[in-house]
């Protein structure tokens, strides 16, 4: 593990699961979803207050649209929400319209990570809750198109670490169980994907293990690591680059962007950690914040609902 510790608080929170943080030029501020407190949150660099949007289901992950919508993968929906005023601070209470079930037929599962494509379209996947944890959760691409469609990759306890190539081209994510991290080939259009190849594989004897990802304007690709209190930095065939600390241990996702696309942001979480880990590392839960080189901030296209 780093000794130094790069990343630096951004922002005091108590987030119990902290994950999917995006920068949001148009409103220009960060979103994030608290999946375990049913929340999702903005906040505009430098201000006091967030906007806390209270939803009746859990949140797995989130994309805005270009009409100014947000499309989220609710724990057993897909849902579209709009919100009267993407700058409003506060804490208010919404109810999304919904737009189609999630694995009716496995009542263990719930949506998890996810991004738009470079195409526009929302990938995201699934994980199975039922202890002990079973490899029955998907990958999925919805666009206003085609619906949703079922990507043919193979059974995942946790999905994460979905993200796209720069020229999108090429589809990364994880089953965090296994700690390996896969990369295939991947067409927007058909919903096609090669077969999985392995990208990198978390190396360690304690408790690392993959969790979100985003790729930079290289095609680098930024891997948080739970447990590990870190985030990694591969090149694009998987060499490992660098390794930046976070001061707590549950580090999430990681997101480029901010006012001059110079931030590299993270959300942490508080779940999974006893009482000693909370009193020893009481941050957990915030955001956390490093700058970077300029030129690194790639935006993910929002959701084509055109």
């Amino acid at each position: 593990m780093p000794a130094e510790h790069p990343f630096a608080l951004a922002l005091a929170q108590a987030n119990n699961l902290g994950e999917g943080i995006q920068w949001h030029a148009s409103s220009g501020r960060w979103w994030w979803t608290d999946i375990e407190g049913a929340c999702i949150y903005a906040w505009t660099p430098g201000a006091s207050v967030t906007l806390q949007v209270r939803l009746p289901e859990r949140v797995g992950s989130f994309v805005h649209a270009r009409s100014g919508a947000l499309i989220l993968a609710m724990a057993k929906r897909l849902a579209r929400l709009t919100l009267p005023d993407l700058q409003a601070s506060g804490s208010i209470a919404a109810e999304p319209e919904t737009i189609t079930p999630l694995e009716a037929h496995l009542p263990t599962t719930r949506a998890n990570d996810g991004r738009c494509d470079r195409s526009g379209n929302f990938v995201f996947g699934t994980l199975d809750e039922a202890n002990p944890r079973q490899r029955i959760g998907s990958f999925y691409q919805y666009s206003l198109a085609h619906g949703l469609r079922r990507l043919a990759l193979d059974g995942v306890g946790i999905s994460n670490s979905i993200c796209f190539s720069p020229n999108g081209k090429r589809m990364h994510y994880c089953d965090t169980t296994t700690t390996r991290m896969m990369v295939c080939d991947y067409d927007a259009d058909s919903a096609r994907v090669s077969e999985p190849r392995l990208f990198a594989k978390k190396e360690f004897d304690d408790n690392c293990w993959p969790d979100g990802s985003v790729i930079d304007a290289k095609g680098c690709l930024w891997n948080a690591e739970w447990g590990n209190a870190a985030v990694a930095r591969y090149a694009p065939d998987g060499r490992l680059l660098g390794r930046y600390s976070v001061p707590v241990s549950h580090v999430t996702c990681p997101a480029f962007g901010g006012p001059e696309g110079d931030q590299l942001l993270v959300t942490t979480a508080r779940e999974g950690l006893s009482t000693a880990d909370l009193m020893a590392r009481p941050l957990s839960g915030s955001l956390f914040g490093m700058v970077v080189e300029a030129g690194l901030y790639l935006p993910d296209p929002l959701f084509n609902d055109a």
